[in-house]
């Protein structure tokens, strides 16, 4: 029996940093998955999950800056419902990492982000973090309570991945990037997530090749061209002008006896896939 593909967002966090030598360096905000998750238990990934269809409601525009629900499905190539994808990518974000993207409307600075540093703030915030957690708030609402637009206009689709036939969970995930809001703190949330780190791009993929952690495929892939930049300012720059985004579906396949995962240039890929499609079609 198939496995019904589910839609999902995720989001890149991206500070600036340093390096060892004072230079300037991006870093970038990554979760561990808990030790007992039905899926990638343990591996290392950026906030993300399924898209509700409370992320795709009616009223959702009125609290999205910058960019309307057309707008976003032909960025995502999607007859409707593409500014969900953006609203699921920040609702999770703030569900595991605790960091809500969004505006206060009507703030003197029209670029200013949430600043939850304040005490009696960031305690009010944790309240509505386990609340949408709980699915006994929806992110909109906590919009309406306290006035504020997610920024989905500064949020950038980068890539596209699906997870391959035979995997246990499917997704049709799109991934995201944006600048962390400099006055809040990510922390994961201790149930699905169990473990924060701010890292820079290289040095994660360099644990991950000496076998020190786990990420996914489409993690590594995302890290490698997050690492090709020094600053958020190139980062965005970069990212607002990724127009053409290809779909990557892996293969999975058996050679000598064991399942491998081929992804789009592996050598074998291309008669993989049309072999896989020439089963499924």
């Amino acid at each position: 029996m198939s496995v019904p593909v589910r839609d999902a967002a995720t989001v890149m966090l991206v500070r600036d940093a340093v390096d060892e030598a004072g230079a300037p360096a991006v870093e970038v905000c990554m979760l561990r998955r808990n030790l007992e998750a039905e899926f990638v238990a343990g591996a290392y990934v950026f906030p993300g999950g399924s898209v509700d269809e409370a992320d795709r409601s009616p009223g959702v525009e009125a609290w999205c800056r910058g960019r309307t629900d057309a707008e976003a499905s032909a960025v995502l190539g999607v007859p409707s419902g593409g500014l969900g994808f953006w609203v699921a990518a920040l609702r999770e974000c703030f569900e595991e990492a605790g960091v809500l993207v969004a505006h206060p409307r009507g703030h003197p600075d029209g670029d200013a982000l949430l600043d939850t540093s304040d005490p009696a703030t960031a305690a009010r915030f944790a309240d509505y973090r386990d609340r949408v957690n709980a699915r006994s708030l929806r992110l909109l609402d906590l919009c309406r309570a306290e006035d504020l637009e997610l920024v989905v206009d500064d949020v950038h689709y980068v890539s596209h991945w699906i997870t391959p036939a035979l995997a246990p969970k499917r997704y049709d995930t799109r991934f995201f990037v944006t600048t962390a809001p400099t006055e809040q703190v990510a922390l994961h949330d201790g149930g699905e997530t169990i473990a924060t780190i701010w890292v820079r791009p290289d040095d994660m993929l360099g644990r991950f090749r000496r076998g020190e952690l786990e990420l996914l495929p489409p993690t590594v892939v995302n890290l490698e061209a997050l690492g090709r930049f020094d600053s958020t300012a190139a980062v965005r720059a970069w990212a607002s002008t990724v127009t053409d985004v290809p779909t990557v579906l892996p293969v999975v396949t058996v050679a000598e006896g064991r399942f491998v995962v081929l992804h789009p240039g592996d050598v074998g890929y291309e008669e993989a896939a049309a072999g896989s499609l020439g089963a499924t079609g």
